[in-house]
């Protein structure tokens, strides 16, 4: 079976577990529907997303213990609901403002970024210099990091935002370092490197020309 199988299952059932969770605990407090709204959207949306304009690098099959090894591994997001809800911890209101506004930028950057690299690549193919990774190389990653940072500020625990220091380690900061590698074959790469940021974007630079921001074929 392909690797994205087993993501999707876990953010196809995200919003149930949520759900189910505050039945179990007899939790319906404000925090308790936020969290439910945004991580159980943002579910919803990942399998929209997939179905629109897949990621390759989880189209790749994997064994049905990688599958499983997968599924038990992004699990741990769900840590962070079980604390806020088992807990009965109800976030300030400032905090929730917050938590809502880093969540919106995260989708935002994440979903639209990966929609212009999708379609970029479909039709042309090289290097994307332009649009969300003109200052960036992966806009796409800061956005789900922002989005996950949401998530774990809602529970005001520590443990969440040990679980995503883990995933920005061992899986996001790989890959991005895998992308890099992949695309120094372009000529290009070299200038486009020293005028993006891998994760933050290096915002404080000159214009970049139109020739510049023309993308490689």
């Amino acid at each position: 079976m392909k690797a994205k199988h087993a993501i999707n299952l876990n953010k196809g059932l995200t919003f149930f577990f949520i759900l189910g969770l505050m039945f179990v605990y007899q939790n319906f407090t404000l925090g308790a529907w936020v969290y439910l709204a945004l991580h159980g959207t943002y579910g919803f949306l990942w399998l929209l997303k997939d179905h629109l304009f897949p990621d390759k690098q989880w189209e790749q099959f994997v064994s049905i213990p990688q599958s499983i090894f997968i599924f038990l591994l992004v699990n741990l997001y769900w840590i962070a609901p079980f604390i806020l809800i088992s807990s009965g911890t109800v976030p300030p209101l400032p905090l929730v403002a917050v938590a809502i506004s880093l969540n919106i930028f995260g989708v935002f950057l994440h979903f639209a970024s990966d929609t212009q690299k999708y379609y970029t690549l479909k039709y042309q193919k090289g290097l994307i210099t332009e649009g969300f990774f003109a200052r960036c190389r992966n806009t796409n990653y800061l956005g789900e990091i922002f989005i996950y940072t949401a998530f774990a500020m809602l529970t005001q625990h520590w443990l969440p935002f040990l679980i995503l220091g883990g995933f920005i380690s061992m899986v996001f900061i790989p890959n991005m370092l895998k992308k890099d590698s992949s695309l120094s074959r372009y000529s290009e790469f070299d200038d486009y490197k020293n005028r993006s940021g891998l994760l933050f974007p290096k915002l404080f630079l000159m214009p970049v020309s139109k020739q510049q921001e023309k993308t490689v074929i």
